[in-house]
């Protein structure tokens, strides 16, 4: 359910399978060459900072989630499914925010030429009690649905909070078998 989670072997089909299944028109995700070593620079850092913030995580990639709901992200797959977890079911020692997603809130998307615009909330993981006073600072992101996904990985992108819970148990329920 984590790429970050596959082993060495394991990741090349899958990122394959995914691939071929954008090329189908399936989903509109990029998982293109450089993906994975962005998403592994992105965790670190994430990882870092969460630290640094104060949290205790348990793993060393995060379960991502979307804040609310989000046109846009769902638009990205005919086939998504959404869960819900209570925010106040989500323990602030194993779980971080960022403003927006994580590619963008950790600026490191800039090192891979992609557009980065610096925002005052960028690179910080915030612990989750921080959630009401940041909103309450910089509003919600605007989640306008995306009228073509084609190419959205290069423009700025400013969509939704993610959340990141760095502990299986929270969310155990919502896992499958493995």
């Amino acid at each position: 359910m984590n790429l970050s989670d596959l082993s060495v072997d394991e990741l090349p089909a899958v990122l394959f399978h995914l691939d071929k299944r954008r090329e189908a028109g399936d989903h509109q995700r990029v998982f293109g060459p450089r993906y994975m070593d962005l998403r592994r620079r992105t965790e670190a850092r994430l990882l870092e900072l969460f630290e640094r913030a104060g949290g205790r995580p348990e793993r060393d990639a995060p379960h991502y989630f979307v804040l609310g709901e989000s046109a846009w992200y769902r638009g990205l797959a005919p086939w998504m499914q959404a869960i819900v977890v209570p925010v106040a079911e989500l323990p602030s020692l194993v779980t971080s925010f960022t403003y927006p997603d994580s590619f963008t809130a950790t600026g490191l998307v800039a090192d891979f030429g992609l557009p980065y615009e610096a925002r005052p909330y960028h690179h910080r993981a915030f612990r989750i009690e921080e959630l009401s006073e940041v909103v309450e600072r910089y509003g919600l992101p605007a989640d306008d649905p995306a009228p073509v996904y084609e190419g959205y990985e290069l423009r700025p992108f400013e969509k939704y909070i993610e959340v990141q819970v760095w502990s299986d148990a929270p969310v155990e329920k919502f896992l499958g078998p493995g």
